[in-house]
């Protein structure tokens, strides 16, 4: 009988199915993106299980290149493509990328719909891919002021991707993390309500175990393209001790290399933990 092409035990690289957003078949690639002298660069020993990402500069390299923003907003998408099968590769288990933030509401009503459109173009022509490599799709955030037709597109891309264990894709969608911690104590006042909770109880861990982020652990490794320096409202609670990496690279140059780079960086450091 044949394997699920989800299952941890589906032989060798799995295929992974890859496609220009504005085609609609699909092409196999199983070569490896790295050779193995750019493996050695890392220790497998220490690599950062959950990696978070600000995808950050995809206005910026439409304006440097002399395209459209739409254009940009869509070579970003197909930078996620690339980044998230090197992240398989290199054994990372947990990748989760800012996608849109509470913020980006404020963009003009234009950009807002090529968002949108992206978003859902993104998640149909891509359900076989991440199916074949083993992908399992979740978000965080509100999702409940995205159009509907979104809503439900997402829905059915976790329903189809629900049984893979090769890699998890967290993306961050409505997100903000003082929206988060906001709707966190509001969860926890209507328990505190209920009498299941007690105020004075309330420890890190109850917060924790009270954000989108609950199931999983914290990222380890936060990487931001684009060369700001913050952190523009993304997980603040969680990435109280990762490391941070950012790079001048806007995102849709971001490629494989600079992942390998961000994970040596991370490598480099000793993590104290307030020590």
């Amino acid at each position: 009988m044949l394997e699920s092409p989800c299952s941890s035990s589906f032989r060798g690289t799995c295929a992974i199915i890859t496609h220009k957003m504005n085609s609609s078949s699909f092409t196999t690639i199983e070569d490896s993106l790295y050779p193995e002298e750019s493996l050695a660069l890392i220790n497998s020993q220490v690599l950062p299980r959950h990696v978070a990402i600000v995808m950050d500069g995809n206005r910026r390299w439409a304006i440097r290149n002399g395209q459209s923003i739409k254009a940009g907003h869509w070579r970003g998408a197909e930078q996620l493509d690339l980044i998230l099968r090197a992240a398989r590769e290199l054994k990372i288990k947990i990748l989760t990328v800012y996608s849109f933030s509470t913020e980006n509401w404020k963009r003009t009503e234009e950009e807002i719909d090529i968002l949108m459109q992206l978003l859902e173009t993104y998640l149909s022509k891509k359900r076989e891919a991440l199916v074949q490599g083993g992908v399992r799709l979740h978000t965080i955030g509100d999702l409940s002021r995205l159009p509907l037709h979104v809503q439900r597109h997402i829905e059915e891309i976790k329903q189809a991707t629900q049984g893979c264990n090769e890699i998890e894709l967290i993306l961050a969608l409505n997100y903000g993390g003082r929206d988060e911690m906001r709707r966190a104590f509001i969860k926890m006042s209507e328990e505190a309500q209920r009498g299941t909770l007690k105020w004075a109880e309330i420890t890190e861990a109850t917060i924790s175990s009270h954000l989108d982020t609950a199931q999983w652990p914290d990222p380890e490794l936060l990487v931001r393209s684009g060369g700001a320096q913050r952190i523009s409202n993304f997980l603040i609670w969680q990435i109280s001790y990762s490391e941070i990496v950012v790079t001048d690279t806007l995102w849709p140059d971001f490629s494989q290399d600079d992942l390998l780079q961000a994970i040596v960086e991370y490598q480099r450091r000793q993590r104290r933990f307030g020590g």
